[in-house]
């Protein structure tokens, strides 16, 4: 693995006095003992989290991430700890967490109910909807636009289960392509070979500010279902759980996640120096309030009709 792909971060500390010890089983005994956590990062998952020009990780789910890793080093009564970025896709990311490879993964995984069998989530950290982009020109504002046309979502994601599921319950007739990454996927709708993408909005916008013609692109006012946002673990670690739920709790509640919101969401980020202005939803604040790790969209805002077929069929 190259180094750029392997960033290891030295958090040093002073002297911690007063530290209550954690019970050191699971993966906060593999931390104490290997001096080290690893995290799950991504490439692409502009602003929370990806490379940049520099060839280095960043991003909102990254720097809420460090918290954590402040906070379980203090717990842990560690004077430094190793910071690991080991990078994940949307198809590995679970596989990599299950099998001990990433112990926390920072990038843009919706908390759904079916995740929620394999793995565990801190407290939701955003909230974002799945929607749909196309080019302007395309003229594709919902998901009846989409009827026997070429369509691209992002492999082991929520939202190309749910377009694949949708495209079938309701005889679309869409060629549903799927990408490795969503880097790929907005290619394919930049160069033609799709003519449209499915994704969170925040992450569409993202790629569309930050591509070569922000101006050519559209995205639906039609949502297809409520994606709410958390930092996976392992299932089954409750000590670990518990460690991870307060430093995310308390960065939410003490007014922080303000100060990190602002600098991901509302002023310019790198690499190009663009901002989203992306205010904080009324959902995100409700979740701020009062901390939730539910799996269930009716904990987030009212269920979009595409979603709720979804979710009828299931039962």
């Amino acid at each position: 693995m190259k180094l750029s792909k392997l960033l290891v971060v030295l958090l040093g500390a002073g002297s911690i006095a007063g530290v209550v010890q954690a019970q050191e089983t699971g993966t906060l005994k593999k931390i104490k003992e290997t001096g080290s956590i690893t995290l799950g990062v991504r490439d692409s998952s502009i602003p929370f989290s990806y490379l940049d020009d520099k060839q280095s990780y960043q991003g909102y789910s990254i720097d809420l991430c460090l918290k954590i890793v402040t906070s379980v080093q203090k717990q842990l009564g560690m004077t430094s700890l190793n910071v690991k970025m080991n990078p994940v896709t949307s198809a590995t990311r679970i596989p990599l967490m299950a099998n001990g490879t990433i112990d926390l993964e920072c990038g843009s995984t919706t908390n759904n109910v079916e995740r929620q069998k394999q793995v565990a989530f801190a407290p939701t950290t955003f909230v974002a909807a799945n929607r749909i982009l196309a080019k302007k020109s395309s003229n594709i504002k919902s998901l009846a636009d989409l009827k026997g046309k070429s369509v691209v979502s992002t492999s082991g994601t929520a939202n190309l289960k749910q377009l694949t599921q949708l495209n079938a319950d309701q005889n679309l007739g869409i060629n549903i392509l799927p990408a490795k990454d969503h880097a790929e996927a907005f290619l394919m709708v930049e160069t033609g070979r799709a003519v449209a993408f499915v994704m969170d909005d925040i992450l569409l916008a993202s790629l569309a500010a930050n591509s070569k013609n922000p101006g050519d692109y559209a995205i639906s006012k039609e949502a297809l279902s409520v994606e709410p946002y958390g930092i996976m673990l392992r299932k089954d670690d409750a000590p670990f759980k518990k460690a991870v739920d307060t430093a995310i709790s308390n960065v939410l509640t003490s007014g922080d996640i303000n100060r990190i919101y602002t600098k991901w969401f509302l002023q310019a980020i790198p690499p190009k120096g663009v901002n989203l202005n992306s205010p904080m939803s009324e959902q995100f604040k409700a979740v701020i309030a009062k901390p939730t790790d539910s799996g269930e969209p009716s904990a987030y805002a009212a269920v979009p009709e595409a979603q709720k077929a979804v979710l009828k069929k299931k039962k």
